[in-house]
């Protein structure tokens, strides 16, 4: 639900009619409202014309292609977006967590985890910014340290930068190269298995520090995120 009184919109953007009823039904069900477009290009004039709540996108459509229909949504709205795809090559995931979705969800999937994906969105998006201490971690940025639990971390300055830029975003996922761009000053070149090794040296260091928790959570096939 959002923070007002009535019920989400949801926008399901699905060629097939079988799956895009289905999911409507799931979504009224849990208490949303839903309508459905089959057409790709059909997609931005009706975001403009009546602004959904929440976007789930399938990235295979007629008319216009998904990542592009993201690209356009993405300079004039920050609706929360869910992508839907049959094609798993890690290029597509990244390009579309780069282009600015929220999430991604693989068919085949139960229309129950797609709801269960929904609401975990809107919980995060509805309470705001998850504050850092919240999570026990203190990140003092103008003296380049940082400590969980009131543990101090010794981390190289690329670690430390790591983990700030994970911390700026609790809960949202970053692609490796995202995370490259973030990482080095003068922007060497560096492949992804350097970000691998950067992300298990800090995780090693922040569970040395705090046993019992593993912030830093990776998302198979499309990078990592500090966990809430």
């Amino acid at each position: 639900m959002t923070s007002d009184t009535r019920p989400a919109t949801i926008l399901i953007v699905e060629d097939e009619p079988k799956l895009a009823a289905l999911l409507a039904d799931y979504f009224r069900a849990s208490g949303y409202q839903a309508r459905s477009i089959a057409d790709g290009r059909e997609v931005v004039p009706a975001v403009k014309a009546d602004p959904p709540d929440l976007i789930i996108l399938d990235l295979m459509l007629p008319g216009r292609d998904g990542l592009d229909i993201c690209r356009e949504l993405r300079t004039f709205t920050h609706v929360p977006l869910v992508m839907v795809t049959a094609r798993v090559e890690e290029i597509d995931r990244l390009l579309g967590l780069e282009l600015g979705a929220d999430d991604y969800i693989c068919k085949p999937f139960s229309p129950r985890e797609v709801v269960a994906r929904v609401k975990a969105i809107f919980r995060r998006v509805n309470r705001g910014p998850v504050p850092v201490s919240a999570l026990g971690l203190n990140i003092d940025e103008s003296q380049h340290v940082a400590a969980i639990d009131g543990r101090p971390l010794d981390l190289t300055p690329v670690e430390f930068r790591l983990l700030k830029t994970l911390a700026d975003a609790p809960g949202r996922v970053f692609s490796r190269t995202q995370l490259l761009d973030n990482l080095y000053a003068d922007h060497r070149i560096v492949t992804d298995r350097t970000v691998d090794s950067h992300v298990k040296n800090l995780r090693r260091k922040l569970q040395r520090a705090s046993p019992e928790r593993e912030l830093v959570e990776s998302v198979y096939g499309v990078g990592y995120k500090l966990d809430l």
